[in-house]
């Protein structure tokens, strides 16, 4: 399985951006893990709220195969332990789909073409971070995840 983390706009931090690296690369020895960002919508002053959630929408739509899992990171969704988490990660890894997707939507979240694509919703917490600090949470719960499937000392109960 592959794991693929779509984000909508780029991160001017550059300390998020390396910590982010970080954990891409301690992926590597667990899973093939990608990153894709996907470019901020142009002119969206002239857009209304649902307007941009379907173009973003459209954009998302177009970096999903046939045969991918999409799970959108949404305050709505499921929220889960770091070891609950692990075991989700696993339950995927053993059904034999290819590719895991999760998106993190722009500034309104998801369009309904969107919601309606998806296979499911997780929540990360439900206090409200930026868009850029969730990329860095949710990467390094994935790296997080696989250590504990590896039994290894990173994570502590």
């Amino acid at each position: 399985m592959k794991i693929k983390l779509l984000a909508i706009g780029k991160t001017d931090n550059k300390d998020l951006m390396k910590l982010i690296e970080m954990y891409q690369n301690r992926l590597k020895h667990y899973i093939k893990f990608e990153l894709e960002i996907i470019p901020d919508i142009k002119n969206v002053k002239n857009l209304s709220e649902m307007q941009q959630k379907e173009k973003e929408g459209e954009l998302i739509l177009s970096k999903i195969q046939n045969t991918d899992q999409l799970l959108l990171l949404d305050d709505k969704g499921k929220q889960y332990t770091s070891i609950d988490f692990s075991s989700f990660l696993q339950k995927k890894m053993n059904s034999g789909i290819k590719q895991l997707v999760l998106v993190i939507g722009g500034p309104y979240g998801f369009s309904e073409t969107v919601y309606k694509k998806a296979n499911g919703k997780i929540s990360l917490s439900k206090m409200t971070f930026s868009h850029q600090m969730i990329r860095l949470f949710i990467v390094e719960q994935i790296y997080r995840g696989f250590t504990i499937l590896k039994n290894e000392p990173y994570h502590h109960e």
